[in-house]
């Protein structure tokens, strides 16, 4: 017999939605994906957007919804602000706000954020999957998530007490479409987890990362004097980025990290993590993202007094 569908989970993003129908012992009955993110769901309207994906779904009349992310800026459906850290991170369930004027419960999750006058940082949707990482870090106290806007997140006994939010992702793309590099490094293509060149950029980034704008020019010249590869360039690039970020994160050797991942970037930051010396347990984000929304679903349901309804 399958499971019965108990709550609707939803990570909506700025580019991408994905929701999934799940059971209460977190059973993924159903899944739906689209490329309807924040700007999208903006313009058609975003309780048009989540019933358009639910309808087809047997089982999902009147099932309570939970959903982390962009949904919750304060561009999106409605805004769910942040928990400011240092808190336990149960604590998103107990803060995620009602979406108002739904025939069905909408939750939305709150983001987390830093207030320091100095170094101010936010996340949103990063939280939950890191809620559903935590689950299964066995006690780690250093989670890395990368992506276009990496985190690195000190956590300790069920608290997280910071986080760093490093802009990889976006300085990759940029310097790639916008910067003199874009004549040194080809469009399209990725980066092989494995290139000799991607790994000496890691570390070469790491271990003297005040260097860093000069070895970005050095890429440029390196292919005028030395006709290097567009290929090469554009591992040595992504690598140097990486070993920088590592470099603000401060990652030392034989440090133990707990990667938060899936696909290419897990195996990238992977193997850059093992370059550096960090021992290196891998959770995956998807898997992380779904544990997430039920913590937070199994938190709400208790508040409430039992199963979130309509």
């Amino acid at each position: 017999m399958s499971a019965a569908p108990a709550f609707v989970a939803v990570d909506w993003g700025t580019s991408a939605f994905r929701l999934w129908l799940m059971s209460a012992d977190g059973a993924v009955i159903a899944e739906r994906r689209s490329n309807e993110g924040l700007a999208a769901a903006s313009a058609a309207g975003f309780a048009s957007v989540l019933e358009s994906h639910l309808a087809p779904l047997p089982g999902s009349d009147g099932l309570p919804v939970v959903i982390c992310g962009m949904a919750g800026s304060r561009q999106g459906w409605i805004e769910a602000g942040y928990v400011e850290v240092p808190a336990e991170l149960t604590s998103i369930a107990s803060g995620g706000v009602r979406v108002p004027g739904t025939e069905r419960n909408v939750t939305i999750l709150p983001g987390m954020c830093v207030k320091s006058a100095r170094e101010p940082d936010v996340m949103r949707g990063e939280e939950t999957q890191l809620l559903g990482a935590m689950l299964e870090s066995s006690g780690a106290e250093r989670f890395c998530m990368p992506g276009t806007h990496s985190k690195w997140v000190q956590m300790r006994d069920g608290k997280v007490t910071g986080f760093q939010t490093y802009m990889t992702g976006e300085l990759f793309s940029v310097i790639c479409s916008a910067s003199i590099l874009k004549h040194s490094i080809p469009d399209g293509g990725s980066v092989d987890a494995n290139e000799p060149e991607f790994l000496t950029g890691v570390r070469d980034g790491w271990l003297t990362p005040a260097r860093f704008t000069h070895e970005l020019f050095s890429i440029r010249a390196g292919q005028l004097l030395h006709d290097r590869l567009p290929t090469d360039n554009r591992a040595r690039l992504s690598g140097l980025l990486v070993g920088v970020e590592f470099a603000g994160a401060g990652v030392g050797d034989d440090e133990s990290v707990a990667l938060v991942a899936s696909g290419r970037m897990e195996q990238l930051y992977h193997a850059a993590l093992v370059a550096c010396g960090a021992r290196v347990q891998t959770i995956d984000a998807d898997t992380a993202v779904q544990r997430g929304l039920r913590q937070a679903w199994r938190i709400l349901a208790t508040e409430t007094g039992g199963r979130l309804s309509a």
